[in-house]
């Protein structure tokens, strides 16, 4: 059974720093300790943002692992996340990017003593995108929090990007892990246990930095593995495109509805009995979307 808490592994990009002081908290609160933290700025990140992040980094009691700079391709995040694991050692790895908030039916040393009990080497979790009332891609209030700024939950990424919405949230450490911690290669998570990542990515700034993307691997300046990436990000840009600048909140393909990172809804702190069967189905049931050269229609 565990002995120690699992070590936080993150690559961490300039997110603003009140949203990663949050997620800190939020990961000391489930049970982390050891935080294992590599930044990564692109270039056009000004030189005050990053020493703006490091500080408060530091300021919560984290030494960064490293900081790099530089294009950001798609092997960046794979290289230097691999190079925290690494470091870690032994044990289980927790995962999680500082756009996500995980969310489990249990403490996290049980979700760990369960995976154990029942053979599993790594644990699963769905996305579930978080966004404003009205679809507007605003900015929030540290005072106020990421719940009543974002308080719809849905499932954006796999039913309009076309994107891969599973997560391996936590793995041991001979575990490998793909692109995006989408997968664990050789190990399939239990379908009867996933948490729910709240995906708080919706956010004032996002459409520049799809913009980039999309630019900067369309230039192959930044190098990519394969073209999804790119289209994931030109699709939700021609989404808000069509609708005012906005996601389409009332699309029920989406299944949006109010959530919050301590109930989904008013069950209390624990993930509610319609969680587990909801993940299960979409995990379950999805597979790679088929790029051709017409592309199918939102």
């Amino acid at each position: 059974m565990l002995s120690t808490p699992p070590a936080l592994i993150a690559v961490v990009g300039p997110v603003e720093p009140s949203l990663f002081e949050v997620w800190v908290r939020h990961y000391r609160k489930l049970g982390a300790e050891r935080f294992l933290i590599a930044f990564h700025f692109p270039e056009h990140v000004p030189d005050a943002q990053q020493h703006e992040l490091q500080a408060a980094c530091r300021e919560l009691g984290i030494v960064p692992a490293g900081t790099s700079t530089g294009p950001w391709h798609e092997h960046t995040n794979i290289q230097l996340r691999d190079a925290l694991r690494q470091h870690a050692g032994r044990g289980w790895h927790l995962f999680a990017d500082a756009d996500e908030f995980q969310q489990y039916a249990a403490p996290l040393r049980e979700v760990i003593d369960q995976a154990e009990r029942s053979g599993h080497r790594a644990v699963g979790g769905l996305m579930l995108d978080r966004v404003a009332t009205t679809g507007r891609l605003a900015g929030w209030h540290p005072e106020d929090g990421l719940d009543h700024a974002y308080p719809l939950g849905g499932h954006l990424t796999h039913r309009l990007l076309h994107g891969d919405p599973r997560k391996i949230v936590l793995a041991r450490h001979d575990v490998p892990v793909s692109s995006g911690n989408h997968r664990a290669p050789g190990h399939r998570p239990d379908p009867d246990h996933l948490c729910a990542v709240h995906h708080f990515k919706w956010r004032s700034g996002v459409l520049d930095d799809l913009r980039r993307r999309v630019q900067h691997f369309s230039a192959g300046t930044w190098q990519e593995q394969s073209p999804a990436v790119r289209d994931e990000a030109a699709r939700l840009l021609a989404h808000v495109g069509r609708h005012s600048g906005t996601i389409d909140t009332s699309d029920p393909r989406f299944a949006f509805r109010r959530v919050s990172l301590d109930r989904i809804p008013d069950t209390g702190y624990r993930i509610p009995d319609t969680w587990p069967a909801e993940a299960r189905s979409i995990v379950t049931a999805w597979r790679p979307y088929a790029r051709s050269t017409r592309d199918r229609r939102e």
